[in-house]
């Protein structure tokens, strides 16, 4: 894997031994196709810059990673960053925090904060938030456009909660001090958890 990251596949994608795999990276590449692959199984036309643009940004401002002197294995560290990056669900993450605990104890806040991030990320994606923004004295959730929610939930949050506005079509902005980035991140899930389950494709609301 390392050396076709390197390397290229060649043929794979033309341009002979370099191939425009390197523009992307192999693991990217490699979803995308996969994707491809589903969506033509399915009878879709596979869109093939949905993989780019699927990944929910998530900044708590604050340091967010496995410290050397808590996991001092280099390549430890970086299977379980690669493993939280391509975790589908909270269970997922649960399952990899319990593993990371057992093996190296209580986690560090820079540890904790990574794990609260990719929580965040499995949790706000279905609710097609694209980005959350999460500063010590005000938080930003934008969301794409027409986002899988109720407007009347949104609306009905805003009206009860002084502290929560709308800042355009589709951006909430949540105007409190929360100095811990554990607070902040649990404050985005409350907010999101208030808005109720996000609709599926179908239009109906997905099963808690």
């Amino acid at each position: 894997m390392h050396d076709l990251e390197i390397r290229g596949a060649g043929e794979v994608l033309g341009e002979n031994q370099s191939g425009n795999m390197l523009e992307i990276g192999f693991q990217l590449y490699n979803e995308m196709l996969a994707e491809a692959v589903r969506s033509l199984k399915a009878g879709q036309e596979p869109d093939l810059l949905a993989p780019l643009s699927v990944t929910t940004d998530i900044n708590l401002h604050a340091p967010a990673l496995l410290p050397d002197d808590y996991c001092g294995d280099v390549h430890l560290r970086l299977s379980f960053y690669k493993r939280l990056a391509t975790a589908k669900n909270t269970d997922q993450i649960d399952a990899l925090l319990e593993e990371i605990v057992d093996r190296f104890g209580k986690l560090p806040p820079q540890a904790q904060t990574l794990i609260d991030v990719h929580r965040l990320r499995v949790i706000a994606k279905p609710y097609g938030v694209v980005k959350v923004d999460a500063a010590p004295g005000v938080i930003n959730i934008t969301f794409k456009p027409q986002p899988p929610i109720d407007p009347m939930r949104i609306i009905d949050l805003v009206q009860k909660n002084k502290h929560i506005k709308l800042a355009g079509n589709e951006k909430l902005r949540i105007e409190r001090s929360l100095p811990d980035p554990k607070d902040r991140a649990q404050m985005v899930r409350d907010v999101l958890r208030a808005l109720g389950q996000p609709r599926t494709q179908s239009g109906v609301a997905e099963p808690a």
